[in-house]
């Protein structure tokens, strides 16, 4: 199942890989996520035999650290689509397609349980419950095969999440006895628009922010629309995965404010800049005026 790319959790959300772990330390965002629920992923574990581990790194990882606004606003942490067997609440986001059919629950516990019947009664996980439940390599593996998500790299980002924040010892009693998670400052990584993102600070490069999230200079600055000399400047938004066509609904008109431009609109909405000109069928040489009304879908 795809993540609702929506902050990152996601997660990614969002976006690592274990060779990039020495280079970099803990979020907040995400210890705070841990601190809050970890005691529920032990928990599930308990009933189902699903590693914590690779519950909250899904969890982490599919809510965008329970920011996304499908954690939000419905509490679904793992992005489980309807299917034709739930008879619950519902809503709808784009996805993989347009509006497609999300499960929406009470509260995040729901989320959590709905998650392990999930896994538990669909046949193509049947091979992860003869893993041991420390082999969370394993169980990361065997999702990403299941089909559980459509990112090439969904394996490698649970890992890398589960090991940045030392998630394998909550699989065990003696590891949880250990478990220790000191908050350590690193970019925040955000969702917004279903994209994962980050805030520049002063001094970042294309080459930082590479190693930083194992994603190629070539891939940052197609993404975000920069030319190879660019400096980043403190506040400048930075996505980490392609940005779509149009905006996400309910965005549909902006109005064009004081010191905005094509580009400031494009990353504010998560929109790839030519598109953005051909929805208002502009040139690349139109500056827009305060006032001006440009459609984001």
């Amino acid at each position: 199942m795809n993540h609702i790319r929506h902050w990152l959790v996601c997660a990614l959300c969002f976006l690592w890989c274990a060779a990039a772990l020495q280079a970099q330390t803990r979020t907040k965002t995400y210890e705070d996520y841990i601190r809050k629920y970890k005691e529920l992923a032990i928990e599930q574990m308990e009933r189902y035999g699903i590693p914590a581990s690779i519950t909250m790194a899904q969890g982490l990882l599919e809510s965008g650290a329970g920011r996304s606004e499908l954690a939000r606003r419905s509490n679904n942490h793992f992005g489980i689509k309807c299917g034709g067997t739930w008879n619950g609440r519902t809503v709808y986001y784009d996805d993989d397609a347009r509006d497609e059919c999300f499960r929406a629950y009470k509260n995040v516990r729901e989320s959590y349980e709905d998650h392990s019947r999930f896994l538990t009664t669909r046949g193509r996980y049947s091979s992860l419950f003869k893993l041991k439940r420390t082999d969370y390599k394993g169980w990361a593996r065997g999702l990403k095969k299941a089909g559980y998500a459509t990112n090439p790299n969904y394996a490698k980002q649970l890992i890398a999440i589960i090991e940045l924040y030392d998630l394998d010892k909550l699989d065990t009693k003696s590891g949880r006895r250990k478990y220790d998670s000191p908050v350590r400052f690193v970019h925040e990584v955000y969702k917004a628009n279903d994209l994962l993102y980050v805030i520049a600070r002063d001094g970042d490069t294309f080459e930082s922010l590479s190693n930083e999230f194992e994603i190629s200079k070539r891939k940052l600055r197609k993404y975000n629309d920069l030319y190879k000399d660019y400096r980043f400047r403190a506040g400048d938004i930075v996505y980490l995965e392609k940005k779509h066509r149009r905006a996400r609904k309910p965005h549909i008109i902006h109005r064009v404010k004081a010191g905005e431009s094509m580009y400031s609109v494009a990353q504010t909405y998560g929109i790839r800049l030519k598109n953005l000109y051909k929805l208002n069928k502009k040139t690349e040489d139109y500056v827009p005026r305060v006032g001006d009304y440009l459609r984001l879908r």
